[in-house]
Protein backbone atom coordinates (compact mmCIF):
# COMPACT_ATOMS: atom_id res chain seq x y z
CA UNK A 1 0.00 0.00 0.00
CA UNK A 2 1.18 3.66 -0.87
CA UNK A 3 1.94 6.38 1.57
CA UNK A 4 0.36 9.57 1.09
CA UNK A 5 4.15 10.72 -0.15
CA UNK A 6 4.25 8.03 -2.79
CA UNK A 7 6.72 5.55 -1.30
CA UNK A 8 6.06 2.36 -0.23
CA UNK A 9 6.45 1.05 3.63
CA UNK A 10 9.34 -1.41 3.82
CA UNK A 11 7.93 -5.15 5.21
CA UNK A 12 8.42 -5.71 8.78
CA UNK A 13 8.84 -9.15 10.48
CA UNK A 14 10.15 -12.29 10.05
CA UNK A 15 8.80 -12.23 6.44
CA UNK A 16 10.54 -8.96 5.59
CA UNK A 17 13.25 -9.67 3.05
CA UNK A 18 15.96 -6.90 1.29
CA UNK A 19 15.90 -5.51 -1.61
CA UNK A 20 18.52 -6.17 -3.78
CA UNK A 21 21.60 -4.65 -4.45
CA UNK A 22 21.70 -1.27 -6.19
CA UNK A 23 17.67 -1.41 -5.66
CA UNK A 24 15.78 2.12 -4.31
CA UNK A 25 14.56 1.27 -0.77
CA UNK A 26 11.61 4.14 0.48
CA UNK A 27 13.63 6.92 -1.88
CA UNK A 28 17.14 5.54 -0.02
CA UNK A 29 19.82 3.38 -1.23
CA UNK A 30 19.72 -0.08 -0.47
CA UNK A 31 22.24 -0.96 2.24
CA UNK A 32 25.44 -2.85 1.00
CA UNK A 33 26.35 -6.49 1.22
CA UNK A 34 27.48 -6.11 4.66
CA UNK A 35 24.37 -4.91 6.01
CA UNK A 36 22.25 -7.76 3.62
CA UNK A 37 23.84 -9.99 5.30
CA UNK A 38 23.38 -9.29 8.69
CA UNK A 39 19.91 -8.67 8.23
CA UNK A 40 19.64 -11.75 6.68
CA UNK A 41 21.22 -13.09 9.85
CA UNK A 42 18.95 -11.26 11.94
CA UNK A 43 15.73 -12.77 10.09
CA UNK A 44 17.18 -16.46 10.13
CA UNK A 45 17.39 -15.84 13.90
CA UNK A 46 13.66 -14.72 14.74
CA UNK A 47 11.76 -17.03 11.55
CA UNK A 48 11.15 -20.52 11.57
CA UNK A 49 14.18 -22.97 10.87
CA UNK A 50 14.66 -22.93 6.94
CA UNK A 51 12.24 -20.22 6.20
CA UNK A 52 14.03 -17.36 5.51
CA UNK A 53 16.31 -19.36 3.17
CA UNK A 54 13.06 -20.64 1.17
CA UNK A 55 11.65 -17.41 0.61
CA UNK A 56 15.18 -16.60 -0.47
CA UNK A 57 15.22 -19.63 -2.89
CA UNK A 58 11.77 -18.65 -4.52
CA UNK A 59 12.77 -14.84 -5.03
CA UNK A 60 16.55 -15.09 -6.09
CA UNK A 61 17.45 -13.05 -3.91
CA UNK A 62 21.02 -12.72 -2.04
CA UNK A 63 21.53 -15.52 0.34
CA UNK A 64 19.09 -17.72 -1.95
CA UNK A 65 20.11 -20.59 -3.99
CA UNK A 66 19.97 -19.53 -7.72
CA UNK A 67 20.81 -23.46 -8.99
CA UNK A 68 18.14 -25.49 -9.95
CA UNK A 69 18.54 -29.21 -9.50
CA UNK A 70 16.08 -30.58 -12.62
CA UNK A 71 16.68 -29.86 -16.07
CA UNK A 72 14.47 -29.82 -19.24
CA UNK A 73 14.84 -30.95 -22.52
CA UNK A 74 12.74 -30.22 -25.51
CA UNK A 75 11.76 -33.45 -27.71
CA UNK A 76 10.17 -34.03 -30.72
CA UNK A 77 6.66 -35.97 -31.18
CA UNK A 78 4.43 -37.17 -32.86
CA UNK A 79 1.98 -35.13 -31.54
CA UNK A 80 3.74 -31.99 -30.44
CA UNK A 81 7.12 -30.80 -29.23
CA UNK A 82 7.42 -31.96 -25.68
CA UNK A 83 9.46 -30.58 -22.56
CA UNK A 84 10.89 -33.22 -20.55
CA UNK A 85 12.18 -32.67 -16.96
CA UNK A 86 14.44 -34.58 -15.25
CA UNK A 87 16.36 -35.22 -12.27
CA UNK A 88 19.43 -37.78 -10.50
CA UNK A 89 16.06 -39.97 -10.08
CA UNK A 90 14.39 -39.75 -13.43
CA UNK A 91 12.27 -37.96 -15.64
CA UNK A 92 9.75 -36.56 -13.08
CA UNK A 93 7.37 -34.21 -15.43
CA UNK A 94 6.19 -33.56 -18.95
CA UNK A 95 4.74 -30.86 -20.58
CA UNK A 96 3.35 -30.31 -24.32
CA UNK A 97 5.25 -27.31 -25.69
CA UNK A 98 1.64 -25.81 -27.22
CA UNK A 99 0.40 -25.38 -23.91
CA UNK A 100 3.30 -24.49 -22.01
CA UNK A 101 5.40 -21.68 -24.52
CA UNK A 102 7.53 -22.12 -26.87
CA UNK A 103 10.09 -20.09 -25.56
CA UNK A 104 12.17 -21.58 -22.76
CA UNK A 105 11.65 -18.97 -20.30
CA UNK A 106 7.60 -19.30 -20.84
CA UNK A 107 7.94 -23.07 -20.55
CA UNK A 108 10.61 -22.15 -17.25
CA UNK A 109 7.53 -19.79 -15.65
CA UNK A 110 5.10 -22.16 -16.26
CA UNK A 111 6.91 -24.88 -14.63
CA UNK A 112 7.79 -22.18 -11.64
CA UNK A 113 3.92 -21.61 -11.15
CA UNK A 114 2.33 -25.11 -11.27
CA UNK A 115 5.22 -27.28 -9.94
CA UNK A 116 6.98 -24.59 -7.57
CA UNK A 117 10.80 -24.94 -8.50
CA UNK A 118 13.40 -23.97 -10.94
CA UNK A 119 14.14 -25.70 -14.29
CA UNK A 120 17.31 -25.12 -16.51
CA UNK A 121 18.10 -26.20 -20.07
CA UNK A 122 20.12 -29.52 -19.73
CA UNK A 123 22.72 -30.33 -21.77
CA UNK A 124 22.28 -34.14 -22.48
CA UNK A 125 18.73 -36.07 -22.72
CA UNK A 126 18.61 -39.13 -20.71
CA UNK A 127 19.12 -42.25 -21.92
CA UNK A 128 16.82 -44.39 -24.31
CA UNK A 129 14.53 -40.94 -23.78
CA UNK A 130 14.42 -40.60 -28.02
CA UNK A 131 13.46 -44.47 -28.66
CA UNK A 132 10.79 -44.03 -26.21
CA UNK A 133 9.30 -41.45 -27.88
CA UNK A 134 9.43 -42.63 -31.37
CA UNK A 135 8.20 -46.65 -30.39
CA UNK A 136 5.79 -45.64 -27.46
CA UNK A 137 7.33 -48.04 -25.06
CA UNK A 138 9.21 -45.76 -21.94
CA UNK A 139 9.24 -49.03 -19.48
CA UNK A 140 12.99 -48.58 -20.07
CA UNK A 141 13.50 -45.30 -18.63
CA UNK A 142 13.71 -44.02 -14.73
CA UNK A 143 11.12 -42.23 -13.34
CA UNK A 144 10.55 -39.99 -10.14
CA UNK A 145 7.29 -40.24 -8.95
CA UNK A 146 8.51 -37.71 -6.12
CA UNK A 147 5.57 -37.03 -3.44
CA UNK A 148 3.07 -39.06 -5.46
CA UNK A 149 1.39 -42.02 -2.56
CA UNK A 150 1.97 -45.48 -3.64
CA UNK A 151 -1.55 -45.97 -4.98
CA UNK A 152 -0.24 -43.54 -7.18
CA UNK A 153 2.40 -44.72 -8.24
CA UNK A 154 0.97 -48.25 -8.86
CA UNK A 155 -1.80 -46.47 -11.35
CA UNK A 156 1.16 -45.05 -13.04
CA UNK A 157 3.34 -47.62 -13.44
CA UNK A 158 0.04 -50.54 -14.46
CA UNK A 159 -0.30 -47.85 -17.62
CA UNK A 160 3.15 -48.05 -18.42
CA UNK A 161 2.77 -51.45 -19.63
CA UNK A 162 -0.56 -50.98 -21.65
CA UNK A 163 1.54 -51.19 -25.24
CA UNK A 164 0.92 -48.88 -27.53
CA UNK A 165 -1.76 -48.95 -30.22
CA UNK A 166 -3.93 -50.64 -27.30
CA UNK A 167 -6.72 -49.05 -24.71
CA UNK A 168 -7.49 -50.47 -21.26
CA UNK A 169 -10.59 -49.62 -19.03
CA UNK A 170 -9.95 -47.66 -15.61
CA UNK A 171 -11.64 -50.73 -14.21
CA UNK A 172 -8.67 -52.73 -15.42
CA UNK A 173 -5.77 -51.42 -13.88
CA UNK A 174 -7.51 -50.91 -10.51
CA UNK A 175 -7.98 -55.41 -11.00
CA UNK A 176 -4.85 -55.71 -11.58
CA UNK A 177 -3.37 -53.43 -8.71
CA UNK A 178 -5.14 -55.07 -6.41
CA UNK A 179 -7.79 -52.33 -5.68
CA UNK A 180 -10.86 -53.94 -7.82
CA UNK A 181 -13.43 -50.62 -6.44
CA UNK A 182 -11.33 -48.13 -6.81
CA UNK A 183 -11.89 -47.20 -10.11
CA UNK A 184 -12.83 -43.37 -9.73
CA UNK A 185 -9.31 -43.16 -7.51
CA UNK A 186 -7.75 -44.66 -10.61
CA UNK A 187 -9.03 -41.87 -12.86
CA UNK A 188 -8.21 -39.64 -9.86
CA UNK A 189 -4.47 -40.73 -10.29
CA UNK A 190 -4.68 -40.93 -13.93
CA UNK A 191 -6.01 -36.96 -14.54
CA UNK A 192 -2.82 -36.11 -12.32
CA UNK A 193 -0.42 -37.61 -14.13
CA UNK A 194 2.67 -35.64 -13.95
CA UNK A 195 4.30 -37.52 -16.78
CA UNK A 196 1.56 -37.79 -19.94
CA UNK A 197 2.67 -39.23 -22.81
CA UNK A 198 5.61 -40.93 -21.74
CA UNK A 199 3.59 -43.11 -18.91
CA UNK A 200 0.71 -43.24 -21.48
CA UNK A 201 -2.46 -42.50 -19.52
CA UNK A 202 -4.11 -41.69 -22.85
CA UNK A 203 -4.47 -45.30 -23.11
CA UNK A 204 -6.79 -45.51 -20.45
CA UNK A 205 -10.40 -45.01 -21.34
CA UNK A 206 -13.56 -45.28 -19.52
CA UNK A 207 -15.69 -48.49 -18.40
CA UNK A 208 -18.42 -48.02 -20.46
CA UNK A 209 -15.99 -48.44 -23.61
CA UNK A 210 -15.64 -44.49 -24.54
CA UNK A 211 -12.24 -42.59 -24.46
CA UNK A 212 -13.00 -40.05 -22.15
CA UNK A 213 -11.11 -36.80 -21.46
CA UNK A 214 -7.82 -35.80 -21.23
CA UNK A 215 -5.64 -33.56 -19.27
CA UNK A 216 -3.44 -32.48 -21.37
CA UNK A 217 -5.52 -30.98 -24.38
CA UNK A 218 -8.73 -32.55 -23.84
CA UNK A 219 -10.73 -35.46 -25.57
CA UNK A 220 -9.88 -33.95 -29.02
CA UNK A 221 -6.48 -34.51 -28.23
CA UNK A 222 -6.61 -38.06 -26.55
CA UNK A 223 -8.04 -39.39 -29.88
CA UNK A 224 -5.26 -37.65 -31.79
CA UNK A 225 -3.02 -39.57 -29.34
CA UNK A 226 -4.57 -42.81 -29.68
CA UNK A 227 -5.27 -42.41 -33.64
CA UNK A 228 -1.51 -41.64 -34.08
CA UNK A 229 -0.57 -45.15 -32.73
CA UNK A 230 -3.25 -47.06 -34.98
CA UNK A 231 -5.90 -47.97 -32.47
CA UNK A 232 -9.51 -47.69 -34.53
CA UNK A 233 -11.42 -44.82 -32.36
CA UNK A 234 -14.45 -44.90 -34.02
CA UNK A 235 -14.74 -48.67 -33.95
CA UNK A 236 -14.06 -48.60 -30.36
CA UNK A 237 -16.43 -45.78 -29.40
CA UNK A 238 -19.51 -48.01 -32.11
CA UNK A 239 -18.75 -51.26 -30.16
CA UNK A 240 -18.98 -49.25 -26.74
CA UNK A 241 -22.30 -47.66 -27.85
CA UNK A 242 -23.31 -51.06 -28.51
CA UNK A 243 -23.08 -52.53 -25.26
CA UNK A 244 -20.01 -54.44 -26.54
CA UNK A 245 -16.67 -54.52 -24.53
CA UNK A 246 -15.33 -57.24 -25.00
CA UNK A 247 -14.44 -59.85 -28.35
CA UNK A 248 -13.48 -63.26 -29.23
CA UNK A 249 -12.97 -65.51 -31.79
CA UNK A 250 -15.07 -68.47 -32.31
CA UNK A 251 -12.13 -70.91 -33.46
CA UNK A 252 -9.74 -69.97 -30.32
CA UNK A 253 -12.40 -69.60 -28.11
CA UNK A 254 -10.72 -66.54 -26.13
CA UNK A 255 -11.90 -62.95 -25.83
CA UNK A 256 -10.18 -59.83 -25.65
CA UNK A 257 -10.55 -56.27 -25.12
CA UNK A 258 -11.35 -55.04 -28.84
CA UNK A 259 -7.75 -53.24 -29.26
CA UNK A 260 -5.95 -56.15 -28.11
CA UNK A 261 -3.06 -57.13 -30.56
CA UNK A 262 -4.94 -60.32 -30.64
CA UNK A 263 -8.03 -59.53 -31.19
CA UNK A 264 -7.18 -57.51 -34.00
CA UNK A 265 -5.89 -60.37 -36.09
CA UNK A 266 -9.74 -62.00 -35.65
CA UNK A 267 -11.59 -62.32 -39.32
CA UNK A 268 -14.91 -60.70 -39.22
CA UNK A 269 -16.34 -63.65 -40.02
CA UNK A 270 -15.13 -65.38 -36.96
CA UNK A 271 -15.09 -62.08 -34.25
CA UNK A 272 -17.71 -62.70 -31.67
CA UNK A 273 -19.25 -59.78 -29.28
CA UNK A 274 -19.66 -59.96 -25.70
CA UNK A 275 -21.17 -57.47 -23.70
CA UNK A 276 -18.10 -57.97 -20.42
CA UNK A 277 -15.92 -60.44 -19.80
CA UNK A 278 -18.90 -62.64 -17.37
CA UNK A 279 -20.71 -63.01 -20.74
CA UNK A 280 -17.77 -64.35 -22.92
CA UNK A 281 -17.24 -66.89 -20.38
CA UNK A 282 -20.71 -68.31 -19.27
CA UNK A 283 -20.61 -68.85 -23.07
CA UNK A 284 -17.51 -70.90 -22.70
CA UNK A 285 -14.60 -68.52 -23.84
CA UNK A 286 -11.39 -67.78 -21.69
CA UNK A 287 -9.61 -65.11 -21.50
CA UNK A 288 -6.91 -63.45 -23.35
CA UNK A 289 -3.25 -63.90 -21.43
CA UNK A 290 -2.13 -61.05 -23.23
CA UNK A 291 -4.78 -57.92 -22.10
CA UNK A 292 -5.87 -60.28 -19.53
CA UNK A 293 -9.84 -58.97 -19.72
CA UNK A 294 -10.69 -60.85 -16.43
CA UNK A 295 -9.62 -61.41 -13.26
CA UNK A 296 -6.44 -63.76 -12.43
CA UNK A 297 -9.08 -65.89 -10.06
CA UNK A 298 -11.50 -66.37 -13.33
CA UNK A 299 -8.78 -67.48 -15.44
CA UNK A 300 -7.31 -70.37 -13.30
CA UNK A 301 -11.32 -71.45 -11.96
Amino acid sequence: MARNDGSVPRPTGALATPAPAGAALNGKASPDDAALEQELASLRASAPSGLVDAVLRQLRLPGGSQDATRQYVRVEAGSGDLYVVYGEAGISHVFAVALAGETPAAFEAVFLAEVGERVRPGTKPPAGLARAVRSGDARGLSFDYGTLTPFQRAVLEKALEIPAGEVRPYGWIAREIGHPKAVRAVGTALGNNPIPVLIPCHRVVRSDGLIGNYGMGGSRKKRELLTQEGVDVDRLERLASAGVHVVGSDTTHVFCHPTCRDARRITPQHLVRFRDASAAESAGYRPCEHCRPAAVAAQTA
